[in-house]
């Protein structure tokens, strides 16, 4: 997570702050949310909570992952604590998912069998404008720096999702407050619900994928190996393996054989510099290991097997 200022006043801030006071106000509406869904009986207003946690609990694991990874790797954790995102990721996507099944439950439920309950219509009208104007607030904040950091781009995406449910709450409290019919609190708290689960679930497969050491989706091992294959001296490359660390950490590695003479002449070692700078500036891989060695290494060792 990088910190560049973007100008000046408060959307000058760094990306860190940015990202600290959209949490702030992510959090605080969510509260307001939980409460105002309590006092006035609305699902609605309790899925739209959950769907801004969904946000708060992104901007702090990137928040905290970001000064955990920063810890240095040691004796034990030789490549340090970058993997501290992904469990994190891991348990906010098990809760989305919980918390958005219980939504879809009772909502279903409502519909089918309408109780004698009433929701406060103008109470939960207010409550989501509060909403929808704090998370214009967080968006007018992130505006600028989105467009420079991926960081905060996402942040950006998903405040602009929030909004979207909170104008579903609004939506569904006028129907009430005009119209009197209760189920519009139940639709307006499913549509929220399916606008949480297919993120959960995305995030979730994107946590097995790193946990399972699968290549990262935009890698293609095969393009790769093309653009090794193409240095001068270079004869085969195999034994080739691709995995993350974490969101945006590939590590990269192989056994790359080479013409007998460039090892004569001593350039292995202006080769692996140009092999390293290969991976870092064509495909944005920074840790790279490479074993070098003469052609014709890798029959030898099937043949002494």
């Amino acid at each position: 997570m990088h910190d560049h200022a973007h100008g000046g006043g408060i959307r000058g801030s760094s990306n860190r702050r940015l990202l600290t006071i959209s949490l702030c106000i992510t959090a605080t509406v969510m509260i307001v949310q939980v409460v105002g869904a309590i006092l006035t009986g609305s699902l609605a207003l309790l899925a739209d909570a959950a769907h801004m946690f969904t946000d708060a609990s992104a901007l702090v694991i990137a928040l905290i992952a970001s000064a955990v990874a920063a810890r240095p790797a040691d004796d034990r954790r030789t490549f340090g604590y970058q993997r501290a995102e992904v469990f994190g990721a891991l348990v906010n996507a098990i809760i989305l998912i919980v918390l958005s099944v219980m939504v879809a439950i009772e909502g279903v439920q409502r519909l089918l069998t309408p109780s004698d309950t009433e929701v406060a219509g103008p109470l939960m009208l207010v409550v989501a404008v509060i909403g929808l104007l704090a998370n214009a607030i967080a968006m007018w904040l992130l505006s600028s720096a989105q467009k420079t950091s991926i960081n905060v781009r996402g942040a950006y995406l998903e405040v602009l999702g929030d909004m979207i449910g909170s104008a579903a709450v609004i939506i569904a409290a006028i129907i009430i407050v005009t119209t009197g019919w209760m189920p519009a609190d139940a639709i307006a708290s499913l549509f929220i619900a399916v606008m949480i689960i297919p993120r959960a679930i995305s995030l979730l497969r994107e946590v097995f994928s790193v946990l399972a050491e699968s290549a990262p989706k935009e890698t293609q091992v095969s393009e790769i190996r093309a653009h090794l294959l193409g240095f001068d001296g270079v004869t085969s490359v195999h034994d080739v393996h691709v995995w993350q660390l974490t969101r945006g950490a590939p590590v990269f590695t192989a056994h790359v054989e080479v013409d007998p003479a460039l090892l004569v002449e001593g350039r292995s070692g202006l080769l692996l510099e140009q092999l390293q700078e290969c991976l870092t500036d064509h495909f944005d891989v920074a840790h790279s290991t490479f074993q070098i060695e003469p052609a014709g290494a890798a029959d030898c060792e099937e043949t002494h097997a």
